[in-house]
């Protein structure tokens, strides 16, 4: 695909919708919904503009003449100039990426900075408004992780909290891309995924370091449980201790494939030999009442392999045996299983999640009511305010003038320009072709 043709077509006619004189404008997104959002993904996206050669502006220009049914729409002439400038005559500003901000703070702004390229700062809003997609995922994970943090912080060991929240999301995406983006977003917050592609693309984009990026534990599947046949589910499980355990190691074993209650019956009895070979067996339940089923299966295995209590007064399963949910896991569900182990005075320590659909999928760009507006351009050398004010949703107005973010007392808002007393948090990440970046290891912190 030649990049950037990667547009909503009604964009392709909108140089010719300028005043005559303008100069320069500005362009703002913001999210409009909810509390707060945690900021990530520009680095991606903007590391994948590229400047359209001349054969590729040629080609485009004959696509949009057989879209549109005409050749009069594409800005031929603009594209061949900017093909010739090489490289994209913008200013792009942002707050921080890993940064926690309010809702209708300003994101991002977008400037031109060559006076025929007015035009330009608009074009974009198709890619770059994809922001949306990993802050939604980096804001989801991060509001999990804090429900989680608040019972540990109350029964458990706050310490464990990177390893809570595992990534079982990639089979469920949309894309490998989607899976990516999401997958990389997940690991702001959280060090457990089995999205490789998410793995991958923080190393990839982000410059992470693979040795401390992110973690999994060898864990079984239906298949390779039901495969031995139901005769023979102890020995499905004795293989999985003999294969994967050991001192230090960690694997799981779904155990639902017949009969959940059984099979925690079948654990115990092969207690001795988990015990022997070493290592931490996360028995997996996976269907049933998705809140109900794995608090009954924590108060199983507290009767049948016994439990201590931790300095906080709650029950803990021995070392060797722990529990991982992994089937309609979501933030509301997490958090009902753990207020009832809290009330049967049962630490968090003993189960820990993975989260599919709800963290990749589960949301799109109205979640956090995601926009890209216009706010000021000049014409003639006079600025003036681009705003939008509907009657029928005041929700939807939008800001005006040449804005930026600010932090005044730590309080974060939006401003024309930094009074005193005020920190501009934006800061340059794009001039005229040039990326500042930085690594997903600071973006972490």
């Amino acid at each position: 695909m030649i990049k950037f043709f990667d547009v909503d077509s009604y964009k392709i006619s909108h140089h010719k919708q300028y005043p005559e004189g303008a100069t320069h404008a500005m362009a703002y997104v913001e999210a409009r919904g909810g509390d707060h959002v945690k900021f990530f993904g520009l680095q991606y996206i903007l590391q994948q503009l590229e400047v359209p050669t001349k054969e590729q502006v040629e080609k485009v220009a004959e696509y949009a003449r057989l879209h549109f049914g005409r050749d009069d729409i594409f800005n031929r002439e603009g594209w061949l100039q900017l093909a010739d400038l090489g490289y994209y005559p913008l200013r792009i500003r942002a707050v921080k990426e890993g940064g926690v901000y309010p809702t209708s703070v300003p994101l991002i702004t977008i400037e031109n900075t060559h006076p025929d390229f007015v035009w330009l700062v608009t074009w974009f809003e198709t890619q770059i408004l994809r922001v949306w997609y990993p802050t939604n995922v980096a804001t989801i994970s991060y509001d999990i992780r804090q429900t989680v943090m608040k019972f540990l912080e109350k029964n458990g060991t706050p310490e464990t909290i990177g390893i809570k929240i595992h990534d079982f999301g990639s089979r469920g995406s949309s894309s490998s891309e989607s899976a990516m983006i999401g997958g990389m977003s997940h690991l702001l917050n959280f060090q457990g995924t089995d999205t490789l592609a998410g793995w991958m693309g923080a190393i990839d984009w982000y410059d992470a370091d693979p040795s401390s990026l992110a973690f999994s534990i060898a864990a079984s599947e239906h298949s390779t449980i039901t495969c031995w046949g139901r005769e023979n589910e102890k020995e499905a499980y004795r293989n999985m201790i003999h294969q994967f355990g050991g001192e230090g190691n960690i694997y799981a074993c779904v155990s639902d494939s017949y009969n959940i209650w059984h099979a925690l019956n079948i654990w115990k009895e092969l207690e001795g030999e988990i015990l022997e070979k070493g290592g931490t067996l996360v028995i997996r339940p996976d269907s049933g009442d998705p809140v109900k089923t794995p608090v009954d299966v924590v108060m199983r295995l507290l009767q049948l392999f016994g439990y201590t209590y931790n300095e906080k007064g709650y029950k803990v399963l021995p070392d060797h045996i722990r529990v991982i949910q992994g089937d309609g896991v979501h933030k509301e569900s997490i958090r009902q299983i753990l207020h009832n182990l809290d009330m049967y005075g049962v630490s968090a320590d003993n189960i820990n999640f993975g989260m599919g659909g709800a963290l990749l999928q589960r949301h799109d760009r109205d979640t956090f009511k995601f926009a890209y507006k216009v706010s000021a351009i000049t014409i003639d050398g006079e600025d003036r305010d681009v705003y939008k004010d509907p009657v029928t949703d005041p929700g939807k107005k939008s800001k005006k003038g040449y804005i930026t973010a600010v932090d005044h007392d730590g309080e974060v808002s939006y401003a024309l320009r930094c009074e005193a007393g005020d920190t501009d948090i934006m800061s340059d990440v794009f001039v005229n072709g040039k990326l500042s970046t930085v690594k997903f290891s600071d973006i972490r912190e």
